[in-house]
């Protein structure tokens, strides 16, 4: 059955990531950990079916509350995937969404791309580590290496990123190989990423406990008390000094 090579498959890759990538994963969760522990935030940006990545942990149950995706509709595909691909190749666009964005010195950022060598998520990437803004890059990083760049700096995302994960993806995402077709069928790279980002998550979440600091978690709205306890973490993260002030909250003793 081709459904069950493909789960198959799935688990392959991410217990490759399990395998090869914790140290790449514990090292994003100590930055991000330090930049939530001085009132930072976690931003997250990808184009096209990436940006479901950068969607996952926001306002997710079990997540980080200080976690704010940078959607820009345009580039996503709910419409016109042409237009979308046209744009992610288009120079100067990642400024033009990084200052609308609220991002600033100080914060983190993952960056999501597979291919890793599009215009706008490079670009992001310069651009934010020029802010003084951490890039975490989650990129197929054996895709990105035998293509080349569509930016004019001549770099892939894995060239520009503080830290690099790899999401430990095919060339061209899809990895089964069958007589049903003439090319590869079956992504893994939206799979691979939302593990990724929600390893990081609890990582982070550990982390904070270890620093002393109550972790800033997501009850989910469809439990008992949720929307009370999920509310008063989003109140407090509305405003940036209040958020700051959150950093001295100790861990309550259980």
């Amino acid at each position: 059955m081709l459904g069950y090579s493909y789960l198959h498959g799935v688990e392959a890759v991410i217990s490759n990531i399990a395998r090869t990538q914790m140290d790449a994963i514990g090292e994003a969760a100590t930055s991000i950990s330090d930049c939530l522990s001085q009132g930072g935030m976690l931003y997250l940006f990808g184009t096209g079916h990436s940006a479901s990545v950068a969607v996952e942990p926001f306002h997710r149950a079990g997540g980080l509350v200080p976690v704010r995706p940078i959607v820009e509709q345009a580039m996503t595909l709910h419409g016109s995937p042409q237009k979308a691909t046209a744009l992610e190749r288009l120079a100067g666009y990642a400024d033009i969404i990084l200052d609308d964005s609220g991002i600033r010195s100080g914060d983190s950022i993952i960056i999501i791309s597979n291919s890793g060598i599009n215009s706008v998520p490079i670009e992001m990437g310069l651009s934010a580590r020029a802010r003084g803004i951490t890039v975490i890059a989650i990129t197929s990083v054996k895709h990105s290496e035998r293509e080349e760049s569509r930016h004019p700096s001549c770099k892939r995302l894995f060239e520009v990123a503080d830290i690099v994960i790899d999401n430990c993806g095919e060339p061209g995402d899809a990895m089964l190989e069958t007589c049903a077709c003439n090319i590869k069928i079956g992504p893994t790279s939206t799979l691979a990423g939302i593990a990724i980002v929600n390893a990081m998550s609890v990582e982070v979440i550990g982390k904070l406990h270890e620093m002393g600091i109550e972790p800033p978690v997501m009850m989910s709205s469809n439990m008992a008390g949720g929307d009370d306890y999920g509310a008063k973490w989003e109140k407090a993260y509305l405003d940036p000094e209040v958020a700051r002030s959150l950093v001295n909250r100790r861990c309550p003793k259980r």
